[in-house]
């Protein structure tokens, strides 16, 4: 490795390094060896290999002094020969150990990365719905890739740049010494002549770099919000693209300034430091060559010195960044370990079972709830804030108690922000009640495996999320080996045969981002297919026919009479034509259940729910009187 090559190394190490002086955590470096564990037979390999490859690194030099010592007394030609072709094959098998030392090094490194992002990832999958309500999404996709690789060069770089280099540079001292300890002192006294100006050089290049990492993050935002279906819609629609890309351009500009002054300063310091590695040779042929003609070295010794010169500066100088490179890897480590650190509210307990089988009742005892302050469920970095709100959200649901038997809906009706939603949630186990119960089949679903329950129960949402991905793909979702005639049989139950018939691709034909590529009724009957397919015997309907137009609702209703024959059910409704067929309706208001009973019932007590249902009704132009 040339002087140039290593302060290009050192520079760019100290530019992408974490500026960090804590000392070494004990614990992070004892998980980090948890995690390094299973991959010990092969870092023990690689760290022989490096071992080897620098010995063969410092026998090069030794061996050129030698052929030049040969020629010059005028020695036998085949020492000569002999001394060229062991050079030639050293040259072979560093060649070859190399290419091996880097397919160690890769497997180590994708081995890591392998198992850091599985953890986390199966890790996030766990984390409550909370979680993720609060959590920047590019933050946390950060921890699993620009983390996760920043662990990873712990072991494919820097294991290997330590070892290596520190016995390298132990062999060149060594030999540097015995051959001249006077060129070797005055080499070193140049030293600091290279690695200073890396260091201040690298901090000052280091904060260009955070400053285009920010605008580039910014652009990054801008680019994700803005071309999404929704957000082009959105400014297509207040005709606002000149004033963004105005923005977009200021910020791209400034990233451009940033590249041509960190070029320039990257090729002034390459340069001056070029200047210092043309010095250090001239010390070595200077002084070494007064040397070899007064008779104190020889002429071999001045050419090892001259060669070894790099081979001293070069793992010195990595070395010498070697701390910075190890708290870099550490903090790369410590922000993958803050995610697997936050610990899931929801999980089985001890001993938890499955739900029973047959027609399953649902029921709610005294439930009470608040949702849970942000330390509990999500990390400051995570939501970009100095610190987390330690303050809970306050009770939300008062006593909340009903029950549904098998096979009966029970509606719940009430003003927005009443608390529908979060009765619904609190089911199949989103949150958990803070008192009382929820039960599915009689017992608490705190006491059920999260898979049972899942099995269990199922959930139409009001947005008919779906993902970027083919129909068949997210109907098996539901159920992953479900046959093509049973997918057909729940589109056609869905009432969408019909629309998949007629697509090109049938099946296979990608619903693009969030389902865009559908309406908001044929989105609702996608989501309902996969309830259908899933076989859930209760089923939670979350204001599925909300924003849809007349004729999309008669569909989705057709569909949702499907889904709920023969199934126990908790539907939500603001449209309270929807829900007049339910075997019990209760209003909801701030948390609280204020009435209960049939359509009828409710009617006659002239209470709530009469005064909601003439208040919608009138305002669609009919009599409430005639709604009887």
């Amino acid at each position: 490795m040339s002087m140039e090559t290593t302060a290009w190394t050192q520079l760019h190490s100290v530019m992408n390094a974490t500026q960090d002086r804590r000392p070494l955590a004990r614990d992070t470096l004892r998980r980090v060896g948890a995690f390094a564990r299973p991959h010990r037979r092969r870092i023990t390999q690689f760290v022989l290999l490096s071992t080897v490859t620098a010995l063969l690194a410092v026998a090069t030099p030794v061996l050129a002094g030698w052929v030049v010592d040969a020629i010059v007394s005028g020695g036998d030609p085949g020492r000569v020969t002999t001394l060229a072709v062991l050079i030639a094959v050293i040259a072979l098998a560093e060649a070859g150990l190399g290419l091996l030392g880097r397919w160690l090094s890769a497997n180590l490194g994708e081995g890591l990365i392998l198992d850091l992002r599985t953890a986390v990832f199966d890790h996030v999958q766990r984390m409550p719905v909370a979680f993720f309500t609060r959590t920047r999404t590019g933050a946390l996709v950060s921890r699993l890739n620009n983390d996760v690789i920043g662990a990873q060069r712990a072991f494919s770089n820097t294991l290997s740049g330590v070892v290596g280099n520190l016995v390298t540079l132990l062999l060149t001292l060594g030999v540097m010494l015995t051959l001249s300890w006077q060129i070797t002192l005055l080499a070193l006294a140049l030293l600091p002549v290279f690695v200073v100006p890396a260091r201040r050089m690298g901090t000052r290049m280091a904060r260009l770099q955070r400053e285009a990492a920010e605008h580039n993050a910014a652009m990054g935002t801008q680019m994700t919000e803005r071309f999404s279906a929704p957000g082009a819609t959105l400014v297509k629609l207040f005709g606002r693209p000149a004033d963004e890309s105005a923005r977009f351009e200021e910020r791209a500009r400034r990233v451009r300034d940033i590249g041509v002054r960190t070029a320039m300063a990257q090729s002034a310091f390459i340069t001056a430091l070029t200047l210092v590695s043309a010095l250090a040779l001239a010390l070595v042929y200077g002084l070494g060559g007064h040397f070899a003609l007064t008779g104190a070295l020889d002429a071999g010794s001045v050419v090892t010195l001259a060669l070894l010169l790099t081979r001293l500066y070069a793992p010195l100088t990595a070395l010498a960044g070697a701390r910075v490179d190890i708290m870099s890897a550490l903090v790369s480590f410590e922000r993958v370990f803050e995610v697997l650190d936050l610990r899931p509210l929801i999980a089985d307990r001890p001993g938890a079972r499955p739900v029973p089988d047959g027609p399953v009742a649902v029921e709610f005892e005294d439930v009470r709830f608040g949702y849970p302050s942000a330390d509990k469920v999500s990390l400051a970095s995570l939501e970009e804030v100095a610190t987390l709100d330690t303050r809970a959200g306050g009770e939300v649901l008062h006593g909340i108690s009903f029950r549904a038997e098998p096979g009966h809906t029970v509606a719940l009706v009430g003003s927005s922000g009443a608390g529908k939603s979060t009765i619904a949630q609190l089911l199949p186990r989103l949150y958990d009640a803070d008192e009382g119960a929820v039960r599915v089949g009689g017992t608490d679903v705190r006491d059920l495996t999260a898979a049972s329950l899942r099995a269990t129960v199922g959930m139409v949402t009001q947005d008919g999320h779906l993902f970027h991905d083919t129909i068949r793909a997210n109907l098996l979702l539901a159920r992953p080996e479900a046959t093509d005639e049973e997918l057909r049989d729940v589109l056609r139950r869905a009432r969408l045969d019909r629309l998949v018939a007629e697509l090109p691709d049938g099946l296979d034909t990608v619903v693009g981002e969030r389902g865009y590529r559908l309406s908001g009724g044929e989105r609702q009957r996608m989501t309902i297919a996969r309830l259908l397919l899933a076989g859930q015997r209760v089923v939670i309907l979350d204001e599925a026919t909300a924003h849809l137009d007349s004729t999309s609702e008669a569909a989705v209703q057709e569909a949702l009479a499907e889904a709920l024959t023969d199934r126990t059910a908790v539907v939500i409704a603001h449209r309270l034509s929807t829900v007049r067929a339910a075997d019990l309706i209760l209003v909801v208001e701030d948390g609280r259940v204020v009435e209960r009973g049939t359509h009828t019932e409710l009617l006659a007590a002239e209470g709530r729910y009469a005064e909601l249902y003439r208040t919608q009704f009138s305002t669609e132009g009919l009599v409430p009187g005639t709604l009887r």
